[in-house]
């Protein structure tokens, strides 16, 4: 197992500064929807975050839906800005997280969407983990790009700030791990479980599925999966390395129980 590509693009091991915890393995499903979006999560040393995007009179707004979208809600003031600001007076996002996970899920249409957000980074770009060739270059936000991906035009660029979350199927075709470092599936497509013990035949087969993701040196995350203690338990002792949440403190709390 390639354990060494996965440190060289996440810290696994989480660790404790200055009282905090850093939660490498906790993301923060659908953020923009706690009270303090980005800022919540942060609090709680999550090393994920996610925000759904659209394109909407040339900005990029936060919401589920797309009549949910307001003006004052974009992705600059309410991810990029305070991020900029926390790096600027710290050098870093979360007390000893190497980097933060940023999950870009575009909603609308998937190039101009990208193209827009190109632009919108450019004052962003010291504090930003750089794709070029087969090189990651780590810095203290790393942006993935989720939903609607332009695959195919980030995937020609040769220098970037952004990469692609793949699905399960990318593991058997094995692209460059610096276009797509996190592979991400609906839990409910490919396993049964909801709840009780787990099958042995869905348990080898997430471990399969796990190990192919390591070995290649790419993190996993699964949505869909029921978000409370019996499945986060699941998903940690099979070595998934993001878990979803919409509940920050009380996956913090799980977390926080385990030896990381």
């Amino acid at each position: 197992m390639n354990i060494p590509l996965r440190i060289a693009f996440l810290l696994i091991l989480a660790s404790s500064t200055f009282g905090q915890t850093v939660l490498t393995r906790a993301h923060a499903h659908n953020d923009y929807e706690h009270t303090r979006p980005l800022l919540d999560a942060l609090e709680q040393g999550f090393g994920s975050v996610e925000a759904d995007v659209y394109l909407v009179n040339g900005d990029l707004l936060v919401a589920h839906n797309r009549e949910d979208v307001h003006t004052e809600r974009n992705l600059e003031k309410l991810y990029f800005a305070p991020l900029k600001r926390r790096f600027e007076e710290k050098k870093e996002i979360v007390p000893g997280l190497r980097t933060l996970i940023l999950l870009v899920d575009i909603k609308s249409d998937a190039l101009p969407t990208y193209q827009l957000l190109e632009k919108q980074i450019e004052a962003y770009k010291p504090m930003l983990t750089m794709f070029e060739g087969d090189e990651i270059k780590t810095n203290s936000v790393t942006i993935i790009l989720s939903g609607n991906r332009p695959r195919d035009y980030v995937a020609k660029q040769t220098k970037r700030w952004a990469a692609i979350d793949g699905r399960l199927p990318d593991l058997a075709e094995n692209p460059p791990r610096s276009l797509v470092p996190l592979v991400s599936d609906n839990w409910s497509l490919n396993f049964r479980w909801t709840r009780g013990e787990f099958p042995n035949d869905q348990a080898a087969r997430l471990k399969e599925i796990v190990t192919k993701a390591h070995h290649q040196g790419r993190i996993l995350r699964f949505w869909a999966i029921p978000d409370r203690q019996d499945a986060w338990n699941l998903l940690y002792g099979a070595k998934v390395d993001l878990i979803n949440t919409d509940h920050l403190t009380e996956l913090a709390a799980f977390l926080k129980t385990k030896s990381h």
